[in-house]
């Protein structure tokens, strides 16, 4: 199993960004309610406040959930090490420019961005510019 990559050119030239099928929320429950739900989660995570999830809307729409903002997933195909530097902070530069806002997940393969699903096709665009050289 290999660790990733780490040289911040090559994880630039092989992002790959992919756009995931499917709109995606943020929505917060109490720890209570996540043990008890059987939900199909996108990604978690525990916060004092409560266990935030990435859902896709229809699951938080049918079950009530409250959520602000609706995104698509973007997944860059690059394997990227989870000690590599400066792959978020290229990403996040190049979307900042063009008014993208993004929230980065970093899996142990690979790096998963949620836009705004208004913006999903442009935040495609600029990564792959990125990877060509020219973001």
């Amino acid at each position: 199993m290999s660790n990733g990559e780490v040289n911040l050119n090559r994880l630039l030239e092989g992002l790959s960004p992919e756009l995931v099928d499917g709109d995606f929320v943020f929505v917060t429950v109490s720890e209570e309610t996540w043990q008890r739900s059987q939900w199909p989660v996108r990604g978690l995570f525990h916060e004092q406040e409560g266990v935030t999830l990435i859902l896709l809307k229809e699951v938080a729409e049918n079950e009530g959930l409250r959520f602000d903002g609706v995104f698509r997933q973007i997944t860059c195909q690059v394997h990227s090490s989870l000690e590599a530097v400066g792959m978020t902070a290229a990403m996040a530069t190049a979307l900042t420019h063009h008014g993208i806002s993004a929230n980065v997940v970093a899996a142990y393969y690979h790096d998963h961005l949620f836009v705004p699903a208004t913006k999903a096709q442009e935040a495609v665009s600029v990564l792959s510019m990125i990877a060509k050289g020219k973001g």
